[in-house]
């Protein structure tokens, strides 16, 4: 990876030369986090490589292969520090990822989102590889993280030792929190998660501060409020985790198909070309159509989408090569419709970005909301 700034500069290589080119191109991009600078020391200090198993997985664009250290290194190396947004694929149940050591430019930036203050009470859902609890260790008072998989628990419990990094790790369901050491200052989740665990909420001091990815898409920091009873906050940023292990995935794309049957079809006559390029409608969608998942690429007829809701509907939106696009549905509902009107909805608000949107927890409800949590526009249960 060469210096963006230098057209002809050389190719990099070697473990310190491709973590120095990292370091660069977040620095180029502005993502260093300026209120933060202890998260750029953190991860100083705190290596990648350090955290990562001798063996990690790269997707060939049709499975994923394995890349050992040992044998490897320098594939294995660029695997941990090839770009700010890639993450590193450290284990694979059933053909899928189910752990990763997450990209470097999402960790600083939720980190950065968790506005943690020096000496602070730390509770992480997720210990994974242990290289996030090792930054926030660089910071907090005291940091305990919650893993599910004893034996991820006890390699990154391992490797936190051999940095020095005092963390408390527990093997428990990161769902249920951690009570023993309640209340925390802060609380941050490594995985995806639809609904928050409101012992996320209940185990956080009022006015502290819950980072989680929601969902498929995007992060959110919660405040929690004085008397404790909700918390809410604005959504942050773009982030694709991995979900809660042994969350029910459901069904792909041609499954949903195969097993519902084809229903109608009619024309689609809007460009699709916002749908693959727009991320503030993407998240816009996500919020109005939350189950449904969408996905876009081109052939030489144009642009096309595949959406499907993992259990029942689908929809195809297929570029038929004259310019003009066809929606193909089957199941019970139909997602092109339902897509549309998201996407009318967004127009009718004016566009909102990914930013203006914002999501409320209490211990019976949640909703999303857009722009202002008491009086804009509400999407309750997403």
């Amino acid at each position: 990876m060469g210096n963006p700034r230098e057209r002809d500069a050389p190719e990099v290589t070697g473990q310190e030369g491709l973590r120095a080119a990292l370091d660069d191109v977040m620095e180029q991009r502005g993502a260093w986090p300026g209120r933060a600078p202890w998260v750029r020391a953190a991860v100083a200090a705190m290596p990648r490589h350090d955290f990562a198993p001798d063996r990690l997985w790269r997707w060939t664009g049709r499975a994923y292969v394995p890349i050992d250290r040992g044998s490897a290194f320098e594939e294995w190396t660029a695997e941990v520090y090839g770009s700010p947004d890639a993450a590193a694929v450290t284990e694979i149940r059933g053909g899928v990822p189910s752990s990763s050591l997450s990209a470097q430019g999402v960790v600083v930036d939720m980190l950065d989102a968790l506005r943690l203050e020096s000496g602070q009470r730390v509770l992480e859902l997720g210990t994974g590889t242990g290289w996030n609890a090792a930054l926030l260790a660089r910071r907090a008072g005291s940091v305990v993280s919650v893993e599910v998989g004893a034996g991820l628990a006890a390699a990154a419990a391992g490797r936190l030792k051999r940095a020095g990094a005092d963390v408390d790790v527990r093997v428990a369901d990161g769902a249920a929190g951690w009570s023993a050491g309640a209340p925390y200052d802060r609380v941050i989740a490594t995985y995806a998660v639809d609904s928050v665990p409101w012992a996320w909420v209940e185990q956080t001091r009022p006015g502290g501060r819950i980072v989680l990815p929601w969902g498929r898409l995007g992060h959110v920091a919660l405040t929690v409020a004085g008397d404790g009873r909700s918390a809410s906050g604005w959504v942050q940023g773009l982030a694709t985790f991995m979900p809660a292990r042994g969350t029910d995935l459901g069904r792909d794309f041609q499954q949903v198909r195969e097993a519902a049957p084809y229903a109608d079809e009619r024309p689609f006559t809007r460009d699709l070309t916002p749908l693959r390029d727009d991320w503030h409608l993407r998240f816009a969608l996500r919020v109005a159509v939350s189950d449904v998942q969408i996905t876009t690429a081109e052939d030489e007829d144009g642009l096309n989408a595949w959406l499907h809701d993992g259990s029942t509907s689908w929809a195809m939106l297929a570029a038929v090569g004259d310019g003009t696009t066809v929606a193909y549905q089957g199941g019970p509902r139909r997602l092109a419709d339902e897509v549309e009107r998201g996407w009318d909805g967004w127009l009718t608000e004016g566009r909102p970005e990914l930013y203006d949107y914002g999501l409320t927890v209490t211990s019976d409800q949640q909703y999303a909301w857009c722009r202002d949590a008491e009086t804009g526009p509400r999407w309750p249960g997403v």
